[in-house]
């Protein structure tokens, strides 16, 4: 079939070509809307203009095809070979192009908006200016192809091949970019305001200036990546890695410092200004990084000896729900749950808040008074001490400790336990024996409490074997040193 007598088919409403061979052929501003053209073949062509909106192209091939200001919107081209075409401005809004062909094609500045273009190939193609807001590419093949300035907002690109392509001064903002490959991605000046970049591979990328800001990092690789003046500001990156990265005069602010791995980075100063004018720096005293990045963060753990039930599940999550509605709000906790114990971790924004997490965080145990007491008599001891020292540093710590008691005197704990109901006493979860525990952001431990019976309850024995009654006794909790006391504190990441 000919040119000629595609046309006149196509007038005659027939709409069904597949097979067509139109090697060459020359059409340009042909309407071929809504048409079947399986399997077609219009290499080399020239159809500049035309019009293949709705039409169903799967497999066929476009192979080095002129389309420019074609119209594919809302086609089925699953398959279809785009390769080294010229696409400039074309439009494929909508269109199904998975696992198509478009390595080396030119697609400068055309329309990919909701785009499906799962597993398709586009490597080395020229994406500039184009516009994918919203485009499926999961699994897609990007390598070295370039996409300066692109949109690519609300894109899904899900564990896409993305290594060495240029996306500087691109808009990414609120992208998926889960599990994508990055590495050595030019991103300078992009936009990745609420990408989420979880798992994302991204060594040796240059984000020189780019805004991150409130986008999802956890567990992110960015090792030896170029951040210098970027903008953080409101990002979660726990998990992530950034050795040997540049972070100089990047925006932080709201950004917790803890979670985050920083061998070898390099940082002179950071912006800690909640508008980004520089109007609070940190300027950094030595080339190690922890005196304010840490990898863990401060961390209150409670060992409650016995197993987490249903029933205390709920439990738990209203008494702590009464407690916030009092104004003592406390992260909510991790819960690992073994056959025997329940383990609760509290992690942190800051090591000045684990004395009264821990504070809180216990009020619903049987446990709780004595627990508060141990933990009113440690800071009562450091501060004794602290005073009592002759040096430089114990002052500032004396300071800290002092502020601490303050606010935990201030708390009216007969006003909190009214707060917890009452049902909590009849459940055996929380009359359990308990162990508290805080963690620094250096990872330094201090045992708060030990219930004399945890892990001794359950020990069972005859009467043959009454020789083993001293394992059920009681062990005395013996409560840190004030030198253990203060070493602890030391520990403490104060900004």
């Amino acid at each position: 079939m000919n040119a000629e007598e595609l046309l006149e088919k196509y007038a005659a409403d027939l709409r069904e070509f597949s097979g067509l061979n139109l090697n060459g052929v020359s059409l340009p501003g042909v309407n071929l809307s809504r048409s079947t053209f399986l399997n077609a073949n219009f290499k080399a062509a020239k159809l500049t203009s035309a019009d293949f909106s709705h039409s169903i192209s799967q497999n066929a091939s476009f192979h080095g095809a002129n389309l420019t200001l074609a119209d594919f919107s809302n086609a089925d081209l699953q398959h279809a070979d785009f390769s080294k075409a010229e696409l400039t401005r074309t439009d494929f809004s909508a269109a199904n192009l998975q696992e198509a062909n478009l390595s080396y094609a030119d697609l400068r500045d055309a329309k990919l908006r909701c785009a499906n273009l799962n597993r398709a190939n586009l490597s080395r193609a020229d994406l500039r200016h184009a516009k994918l807001v919203s485009a499926n590419l999961q699994h897609a093949n990007l390598t070295s192809s370039d996409l300066s300035s692109t949109d690519l907002s609300g894109a899904d690109l899900r564990y896409a091949e993305l290594r060495q392509v240029a996306l500087n001064r691109a808009n990414l903002q609120g992208a998926n970019l889960q599990g994508a490959n990055l590495r050595w991605v030019d991103l300078s000046g992009a936009n990745l305001r609420w990408a989420d970049l979880t798992g994302a591979k991204l060594s040796g990328a240059n984000l020189t200036g780019a805004d991150l800001s409130h986008a999802t990092l956890l567990d992110a690789t960015l090792v030896h990546v170029d951040l210098s003046r970027s903008n953080l500001a409101f990002v979660d990156w726990t998990g992530a890695d950034l050795s040997g990265s540049n972070l100089t005069g990047a925006k932080l602010h709201a950004v917790s410092p803890f979670g985050i791995k920083t061998t070898g980075a390099t940082c002179r100063w950071i912006d800690l200004s909640q508008n980004g004018d520089q109007s609070q720096i940190y300027q950094f005293f030595s080339e190690d990084l922890s005196e304010y990045f840490h990898e863990v963060p401060p961390i209150v753990e409670i060992v409650i000896d016995d197993r987490l039930s249903s029933d205390a599940h709920c439990a738990l999550a209203v008494a702590y729900q009464h407690l916030a509605r009092q104004g003592t709000a406390i992260v909510p906790p991790t819960i690992e749950i073994h056959k025997r114990r329940t383990i609760l971790r509290f992690e942190l924004d800051r090591d000045e808040d684990l004395f009264w997490t821990a504070f809180v965080a216990i009020l619903p145990f049987a446990d709780a008074t004595l627990t508060q007491q141990a933990l009113i008599a440690l800071l009562q001891s450091i501060s004794t001490e602290a005073v009592s020292g002759s040096e430089n540093g114990l002052q500032l710590f004396h300071t800290l400790v002092t502020t601490l008691s303050q606010s935990i005197q201030k708390l009216d704990t007969a006003k909190l336990l009214q707060a917890i109901p009452i049902a909590i006493q009849k459940i055996r979860f929380f009359q359990a024996p308990t162990r508290s525990t805080l963690f620094s952001s250096a990872n330094r431990s201090i045992a708060l409490f030990d219930s004399p019976q945890f892990g001794k309850r359950r020990i069972k024995y005859s009467k043959s074997e009454e020789e083993f009654a001293f394992l059920t006794q009681p062990i005395i909790f013996v409560p840190p040193t004030q030198t253990e006391a203060i070493e602890f504190l030391q520990s403490f990441h104060v900004r």
